[in-house]
């Protein structure tokens, strides 16, 4: 993962944790030039996202701490599998320890979901996408992490693409409206979503062209019945994406109405953070 997003955030962490006197357990109970080797190991099976977050945070500590990475960013491992290796130390190893797994916890526990989702829509068309429902400060990392899992990332923030929302539906007098106030307003290159809740709704999407079309909280025979709707319309198909409610018990089903993109607010919103350690070895 690029040095420069995950640096600020590991600053912050250490700062917030280290507070004003530092770590008062080991400047009381470990010897100033005491050195340990030490494993961060998984507790529980899973996927790899945000290893380089442990090195930062040794090296902000001891810059001449030797941190060994043994697994890869999206790469798969089993319980107990060790991740990280580290000679430091001891003192900063052990002040580092927290702030390196809560990162790395949170950012396993993510890729991991998100595998699970795109191992459950296995055999479709349809991609899962993550959404803007991420920790704030930690958009960018949560968003690698979903990457890690196999992901797609959906807009970064507001101003990555327009996406009409049902309020924005409301304001602008009706889809048609916002559709058009919207292509009047950005460049060729910026690609316009629009999001419907009803059937009828859709129809007066597909009039107006978006690139994209979010079906939001649709029933499964709604689902069937839009794609089937988008692929006949004399005024092309646009990308379809299904949102609202998915769980890992859905999506399979959801992925085989013939939707393009799922998009799922659970995987960084909801992911429980996965399980790692630091055992001394």
């Amino acid at each position: 993962m690029m040095e420069f997003l995950i640096e600020p955030v590991v600053r912050a962490a250490l700062a917030e944790d280290l507070g004003r006197a530092g770590d008062l357990t080991g400047q009381a109970c470990i010897p100033a030039d005491a050195r340990m080797d030490g494993v961060f190991a998984a507790r529980k099976a899973g996927v790899a996202a945000g290893v380089d977050a442990v090195r930062i945070a040794v090296r902000m500590l001891d810059a001449e701490a030797v941190v060994e990475t043994l697994v890869t960013d999206g790469q798969a491992f089993g319980a107990g599998a060790a991740l990280v290796r580290v000679q430091a130390k001891a003192r900063a190893l052990l002040a580092a320890e927290r702030t390196a797994l809560n990162i790395l916890g949170r950012m396993c526990g993510i890729a991991t979901l998100t595998r699970a989702y795109v191992e459950a829509v296995k055999g479709t068309q349809a991609r899962i996408a993550d959404t803007r429902k991420t920790t704030p400060g930690l958009r960018a990392l949560e968003k690698h992490a979903v990457a890690c899992g196999g992901g797609m990332n959906h807009r970064f923030g507001l101003d990555d693409a327009v996406l009409i929302k049902d309020n924005h539906v409301v304001v602008c007098g009706g889809v048609g409206p916002a559709v058009r106030r919207a292509r009047a307003h950005v460049g060729h290159l910026v690609k316009i979503e629009v999001e419907v809740d009803s059937l009828d709704q859709l129809d007066q999407a597909l009039v107006e062209r978006p690139d994209v079309v979010m079906l939001d909280n649709f029933s499964l025979a709604a689902l069937h019945e839009a794609v089937e709707r988008a692929k006949t319309s004399p005024f092309g198909r646009p990308v379809l994406e299904a949102s609202g409610g998915v769980t890992l018990e859905t999506v399979g089903d959801i992925a085989r109405t013939g939707v393009d993109v799922i998009s799922v607010g659970a995987l960084t919103h909801s992911a429980p953070v996965l399980d790692i350690g630091l055992d001394a070895a």
